[in-house]
């Protein structure tokens, strides 16, 4: 409560439903949390999306052009109308996820209806551009983020790794938003062999590798293939839609693999569970959230070592990490998981029970409780200052 009311929490995002991200998945389950605590909430994006989530309501920026590098992100200019509807919802807080493109006129409309302001880092782009071979605009990049990033009266990162960047990069006070795993939605207990079946193509027998994510070049989901042609009898299931998804149908056509698409909630947890070895050969992470969800259902992982991956997985205990494009290893890796499949299944039991404290009401009622004393903070302030 706040002032005798519910908390008011307004969200900006640059993607939502329908598409689906790490991002979009996350604000989703912080909405969630929002109402089970009786708070209020509502959430602008770019783009066209649905309108209502947990009864909130969402806001679409329109019209927008795709963003370079992530055209699932369309780029608009939020106008007067997206101020009056966030002056008429007089948020307790304004909190900005990735302001990439739109969300950045966010920072105007905060100070102008002067609410403290958060901003949580979710999108490396500075890591996209070294990706995409445009490392000469990493410095500048890094300026433009620092830039907004030190508008806000505090920010989080979603892994220790990044937030150490960003205190070195001199953003301001970076806190610990941690990612985390609902354990009955992702748990060993969902397994459905007919899942197994229809995601096989009818060859269940075969060891079935799983990938889960945007379909990206900077995943380097082809770097799977590989491993298909290396190791003997096994499948791959690719669940995820993206920009890259055409080009990677064509790079395994042939191939013994499933394009899934995405899934979500009881789906993508029976794909999981359907699935033997949990393959993620990401170049570019800020946490890796389907990495804990894979672990929560109980599969070996065999992961390159990027973002806060390393603070999941001790290699060789409770899954395997490799250095990002040393094929030789992941496929050593998976091969070696193949043929042990009581290893295997070892190492997913490890997996399933270093995560279980990694509950997303525990790690919601910390960002709360981090609002909370960010609004008082503020008002504390700004009485002194008057």
């Amino acid at each position: 409560m706040i002032n005798n009311r519910p908390l008011r929490i307004a969200l900006f995002s640059e993607t939502f439903l329908p598409k689906l991200d790490g991002v979009v998945t996350v604000m989703c389950l912080l909405l969630d949390h929002l109402r089970q605590i009786g708070a209020e909430a509502i959430l602008f994006s770019g783009g066209q999306h649905i309108e209502s989530y947990q009864g909130y309501p969402i806001v679409s920026i329109t019209p927008g052009v795709p963003m370079p590098m992530y055209p699932e992100i369309k780029m608009a200019v939020a106008s007067k109308r997206s101020f009056n509807i966030l002056k008429e919802f007089d948020p307790d807080i304004v909190h900005i996820a990735s302001p990439m493109h739109t969300g950045i006129r966010f920072i105007q409309f905060a100070r102008r209806l002067d609410k403290p302001l958060v901003m949580s880092f979710h999108t490396h782009v500075m890591d996209m551009a070294r990706f995409y071979n445009l490392g000469f605009l990493q410095k500048p990049l890094w300026a433009i983020n620092r830039y907004f990033y030190a508008k806000a009266d505090y920010r989080w990162a979603t892994s220790k790794r990044v937030q150490a960047e960003l205190l070195e990069h001199n953003f301001g006070p970076t806190g610990l938003w941690r990612r985390g795993v609902d354990p009955e939605v992702f748990n060993p207990n969902h397994y459905n062999e007919e899942v197994r079946y229809r995601l096989t193509n009818g060859h269940p027998e075969k060891t079935v590798l799983l990938f889960v994510g945007r379909l990206a070049p900077e995943k380097q989901i082809e770097q799977i293939k590989q491993v298909l042609d290396a190791v003997p009898n096994t499948h791959l299931v690719i669940v995820g839609d993206g920009p890259y998804r055409e080009k990677l149908e064509k790079i395994y056509e042939g191939s013994s693999v499933t394009f899934a698409g995405y899934m979500k909630g009881k789906d993508l947890s029976e794909a999981y569970c359907a699935s033997d070895i949990f393959a993620f050969p990401s170049a570019i992470e800020t946490f890796g959230l389907v990495v804990a969800e894979a672990m929560a259902a109980g599969l070996a992982v065999v992961t390159s070592r990027v973002g806060g991956i390393p603070e999941l997985i001790e290699s060789g205990r409770n899954g395997y990490i490799f250095e990002p494009n040393d094929l030789q290893q992941m496929i050593a890796y998976v091969k070696e998981l193949s043929e042990n499949p009581d290893k295997r299944k070892a190492m997913g039991r490890l997996a399933h029970e270093s995560v279980q404290h990694l509950t997303w009401p525990a790690i919601m009622d910390e960002l709360i409780a981090d609002y909370q004393r960010i609004i008082a903070d503020y008002h504390t302030h700004t009485n002194e200052v008057s």
